[in-house]
């Protein structure tokens, strides 16, 4: 019989790849790990805008040390605000890390990309860059493979107006996630806590966590069963 946590594993080893439980993870990057899952999730349950938190874990999967997956999103025409808190739930990880630890770390490298895509995209695609206009500055007609979007030939100024708008918006979310987890970090810390002894939290209940509420214990293990001895 098929239950709801086969599909729930089917889909994250699908999206993420196979748990890795038996890899030894120091302590101290568990600790981090969790610190940036939750700053995702602060971002994506608090902002207005942004897709809420489906599920958080600390469980190494894939490539990945942990990850925060947000619910699905179903629309068809994305805004300007969505797209901007997209950007900031994607940089909460760090700015939670910078918070925590005034250290930075390599585990945001995806999260940059991804935030860098959609602000360029937002600045070269979508025409939302007061600056640059109501131009596409690059298209996807023709790309290699599926490649992705191409620039379109431009000036070095027009380059360089095109790169100060990415950072403005980027910046513009950095400070925005900073801000949020600031407010609520308190709230944080105690969420860290629960999420590192239980070590995967699902949506509903970390919203119960940020709400301050408690979950209820964990049941306990069942007993591994020595083997029989032969007779």
């Amino acid at each position: 019989r098929i239950t709801a946590r086969d599909v729930d594993e089917a889909r994250d080893r699908v999206l993420m790849g196979p748990e890795r439980r038996s890899m030894v993870v120091r302590e101290t990057d568990r600790k981090v790990t969790a610190y940036h899952e939750v700053g995702h999730a602060l971002a994506a349950q608090l902002l207005p805008h942004a897709n809420r938190v489906a599920k958080l874990t600390v469980v190494p999967r894939g490539r990945a040390a942990g990850y925060m997956m947000p619910d699905a999103d179903d629309r068809l025409h994305v805004t300007r605000p969505a797209l901007e808190d997209m950007i900031a739930v994607a940089l909460a990880g760090r700015a939670a890390e910078d918070i925590i630890f005034h250290e930075i770390t390599t585990g945001a490298q995806n999260d940059f990309q991804q935030a860098t895509s959609i602000a360029r995209r937002m600045v070269t695609e979508w025409g939302m860059s007061d600056r640059i206009g109501k131009v596409a500055h690059a298209t996807d007609q023709g790309t290699y493979l599926g490649g992705g979007p191409q620039m379109l030939p431009m000036s070095e100024h027009t380059a360089a107006q095109i790169d100060h708008e990415i950072k403005t918006l980027i910046d513009a979310a950095y400070t925005r996630a900073t801000d949020l987890i600031g407010e609520h970090l308190g709230r944080v810390h105690e969420i860290v806590s629960v999420l590192l002894t239980r070590e995967t939290l699902t949506g509903e209940e970390f919203a119960a966590l940020l709400n301050g509420e408690t979950l209820e214990p964990l049941p306990p293990a069942a007993p591994s069963t020595p083997p029989s001895l032969a007779g």
